[in-house]
């Protein structure tokens, strides 16, 4: 499809997690528009029970009908006992009554009636100028009932509205004289009119029909604009906005074919930063020097090398990843359409879990990570994906940095703290990598240490200690401490020997965290990372995580394959722990998402609370688990709560699926409960009857009871996570930033 097609189709609003590209209505949601036969007959019965009174009352055929008005009335108005009148104020008493009790009888109608439902759905559910062209037809056909006087060719009578109000002039007045003044009876005839319209006018929203057409026809007549192409292939905004030159290079850049959806996006980005920022002249001299290649990224590149595996919508910062399954518990909107993720959802975070040959990496890491690599190149966001080496999440040319820790081939290597320069919270980001799965005692007094360890270091030396030096310290050696000591001199480290000597004085003691991080060191210092995590004269170039918070970068950290499990998992606490920390720091323009193709071991206490503070920060994390069983039992009602996007794959167990299943919570449904009971017969006739029945069908009479009730049952029960989701299926919930909700449903994943 040519990009412009692409540009110019349309993306509706539509509800979180649905692929708006294209998107139109599911056929079957139009069925929710048809009356139900309950609410016909809610309209249907109440008008003939009114009707069949009206018709009672007029033939004088209601028990103690004229009571009330004998009551109200003086007894010289009629003949002894009986209701005729004597003379005009009878007359005209009994109009007024005719006219109370039509109008008593139309408002218990529309009281007890679904009248509101007729109306909401053949009236104001439609769009203008239907609903006030059909609510002015139905005030016409009230008129002539009204005045049928005024509409030649109608024959019926006037229903009994103006005259019961004439008729208690008369009797308020006590005469006819009122009625010779022609303005009098023009000005109750238009009143009538008037509230006869009302109700009408209310319905078909005449008046703000009006005001918009009044606004419209001012707008028109002050001055003539020339009519904007509003289709997006033309760009509208920059027209709108003078910027016509810009707009006719872009046209004809995206026409010529020398655009694509990256670039579209990209540019469309810049546009929205140079408007905010009030910079439209430097935008358009950009654009009119460099054209589509405008802003391109530092990279150079402008697609993925060697072509996507999912489809992407740049436009809409949406990948789609399957298609909502039809069934009871979808809406109707969501059945049948495309299954899509946005930063939006991402920047609540996503907790996937899934046994291993799920899908987890093939239908969520993979196309999340391509998709935030698309729109790193038209400069909206920036995305770190860590994996175990051979992961196929792209090649190398589709990321700006690859560091293969452990793989001397590697260009580049990690920084432990992530170029920091404060001593405690490299420290954080250390203690959390380390020790962040101990408890949460041993990860305070392990922080302290390394503190205690990494000031004076980095006062005497300019820099923090290579991970072999930190073991030696942490291990209490007497020569390294002595060396770091007589390293920080006499004058100005007051403050620093003094952290020295409280870290010599606490080295062997009993709660001394120092062995444990040093024991922990020792799985990071193996032949195999000699030359990495910052090591002096290391080959590699140090890549701080910092650096994603200011640019738009394609990441992938590779972790070691084989032999190095705890290595690993090490490794993944080190990176959130300095992602959740560059994350929430600084204001950036771009979302920034971490993607965790094996999480497992890596959330912690620290994480979990990093995760609830990205919110709001405009960054996310995507974690995905083999078993939530791999996480701390303690923290997993935290991490459910923290992540706002939960996805479970086809074969999680009954005990992952009770997680999922107390997170998602319960909701109201309605339940029917048919009983059937035996009729037993009284009479030998019947008997006889329900004797031949069985004989023949072979089945007894029965009766059936049905019991409808509202009962609260689980979104998603364990057992039907575990046993009840299909092979390339997952159950999906989303929340956006803006706390939209979209409920856990089914989504097919090959769809």
């Amino acid at each position: 499809m040519p990009v412009a097609d692409w540009l110019d189709q349309p993306r509706p609003d539509v509800k979180p997690g649905i692929w708006r590209y294209g998107y139109r209505m599911p056929k079957t949601a139009h069925q929710g528009h048809h009356l139900a036969p309950v609410t016909i007959v809610g309209f249907v019965v109440p008008l003939l029970a009114g009707l069949l009174l009206w018709s009672l009352w007029r033939h004088g055929s209601l028990p103690y009908q004229w009571a009330v008005l004998k009551l109200l009335t003086p007894d010289d108005w009629w003949w002894g006992g009986t209701t005729s009148p004597k003379g005009y104020q009878g007359a005209e008493a009994l109009t007024v009554a005719d006219g109370v009790v039509f109008a008593i009888l139309v408002y218990v109608m529309a009281r007890l009636g679904s009248w509101p439902d007729i109306i909401r759905h053949v009236v104001t559910r439609r769009p203008q100028p239907a609903r006030a062209l059909i609510a002015a037809l139905g005030a016409l056909i009230a008129l002539t009932f009204v005045f049928p006087s005024a509409f030649p060719g109608v024959g019926w009578d006037a229903l009994p509205v103006i005259a019961p109000l004439f008729s208690l002039i008369v009797l308020v007045t006590g005469s006819y004289d009122v009625f010779g003044s022609r303005l009098l009876t023009d000005g109750l005839d238009a009143l009538v009119v008037v509230l006869v319209l009302w109700p009408f006018s209310r319905v078909g929203g005449w008046w703000p029909l009006a005001k918009e057409a009044l606004a419209a026809r001012a707008g028109t007549a002050q001055v003539a604009q020339p009519v904007v192409d509003r289709r997006p292939s033309q760009w509208p905004e920059l027209r709108e906005a003078g910027q016509h030159q810009a707009a006719d290079v872009l046209g004809a850049e995206l026409h010529g074919g020398r655009m694509n959806d990256v670039d579209c996006a990209r540019i469309g980005h810049m546009w929205s930063t140079a408007k905010a920022r009030a910079q439209l002249a430097s935008f358009t001299d950009t654009v009119l020097r460099e054209g589509a290649a405008a802003w391109t990224h530092p990279s150079g590149a402008r697609d993925l090398p060697g072509g996507r595996t999912a489809q992407h919508d740049l436009l809409a910062a949406q990948v789609r990843l399957g298609q909502w399954a039809p069934g009871d518990r979808t809406p109707l909107a969501y059945a049948g359409a495309g299954a899509a993720l946005a930063p939006d959802s991402l920047g609540t975070s996503l907790l996937a879990v899934g046994p291993s040959g799920s899908g987890k990496t093939r239908h969520l890491v993979r196309p999340v990570v391509e998709s935030l690599g698309l729109q790193a190149l038209a400069g909206r966001c920036a995305v770190v994906a860590v994996c175990a080496a051979g992961t196929p999440l792209g090649p190398d040319s589709a990321h700006d940095v690859v560091v293969r820790l452990g793989d001397p081939a590697s260009v580049h290597d990690l920084d432990p703290y992530a170029d920091s320069e404060d001593p405690d919270e490299a420290a954080f980001f250390l203690a959390e990598g380390l020790a962040g799965d101990l408890d949460a005692t041993t990860g305070q007094r392990a922080a302290t240490a390394l503190a205690q360890l990494l000031g004076p270091y980095r006062a005497a030396y300019g820099r923090f200690p290579a991970l072999p030096v930190l073991r030696e310290l942490l291990e209490g050696e007497p020569s390294a401490l002595a060396a770091l000591r007589d390293a920080l001199g006499e004058d100005g480290q007051a403050a620093m020997r003094r952290e020295l000597d409280a870290r010599a004085r606490q080295s062997g003691t009993a709660g001394d965290p120092g062995p444990v991080l040093a024991d922990r060191l020792a799985v990071l210092d193996r032949p195999a990372f000699a030359e990495f995590l910052g090591a002096d004269g290391g080959g590699a170039r140090p890549f701080s995580l910092r650096a994603v918070a200011h640019h738009p970068l394609r990441v992938r950290i590779d972790l070691p394959d084989r032999g190095h499990e705890e290595a690993s998992r090490i490794i993944t606490r080190l990176v959130l722990a300095q992602f959740g920390a560059v994350a929430v720091s600084g204001e950036r323009n771009h979302f920034a998402c971490l993607v965790l193709d094996d999480a497992t071991g890596a959330v912690t206490t620290a994480s979990v609370r990093c995760i609830q503070r990205l919110r709001s920060r405009n960054a996310g994390v995507v974690l995905a688990l083999r078993t939530v069983g791999d996480v701390p039992e303690a923290l997993h009602g935290p991490l459910y709560a923290a992540v706002g996007c939960r996805m479970a794959f086809s074969g999680v167990t009954t005990w992952d699926g009770s997680r999922f299943a107390e997170a998602w919570g319960t909701q109201w449904v309605e339940t029917r409960d048919v009983a059937r009971h035996t009729v037993f017969a009284d009479q030998p006739m019947t008997r006889a009857i329900h004797a031949l029945r069985k004989l023949v069908t072979g089945k007894a009479v029965t009766t059936e009871a049905v019991t409808v009730r509202q009962v609260e049952r689980e979104r998603w029960s364990a057992s039907e996570l575990a046993h009840g989701v299909p092979p390339g299926h997952a159950v999906l919930s989303l929340t956006t930033v803006r706390g939209e909700h979209a409920p856990p449903l089914l989504v097919d994943l090959r769809g």
